[in-house]
């Protein structure tokens, strides 16, 4: 009995520590579209997610298209400024917020 309640307690703090990390991402993404997309694209981090649904920008990110897209969306964004490692939290964050999802990001 002792067995079982230790396995299932360290499921839990595993599904608790994958959400955790999860949503992680999608703050950080809309962290790095505060600070260095803002001022470039001239309107929100709603706005942006909004341009799309979440299968668009999916298939966007799978495609290879996200940062033309995200060019296209914003003309006076210096992609030569942004970081490789950045393109994947600003996706997860346009991905989490698009046009279909109920939720409202806070920038």
């Amino acid at each position: 009995m002792k067995k079982l309640l230790f396995i299932i307690s360290i499921i839990i703090f595993t599904m608790i520590g994958v959400t955790t990390t999860i949503d992680a991402d999608i703050t950080k993404g809309q962290k790095i579209f505060k600070k260095n997309f803002r001022k470039a694209c001239r309107f929100s981090g709603v706005k942006f997610a909004r341009y799309h649904t979440q299968d668009e920008w999916k298939e966007l990110y799978k495609s290879d298209k996200f940062k033309e897209e995200v060019k296209k969306i914003c003309p006076r964004l210096k992609l030569e400024k942004i970081k490789d490692n950045w393109w994947l939290d600003l996706y997860d964050f346009a991905h989490e917020y698009g046009s279909d999802s109920l939720l409202i990001p806070n920038c």
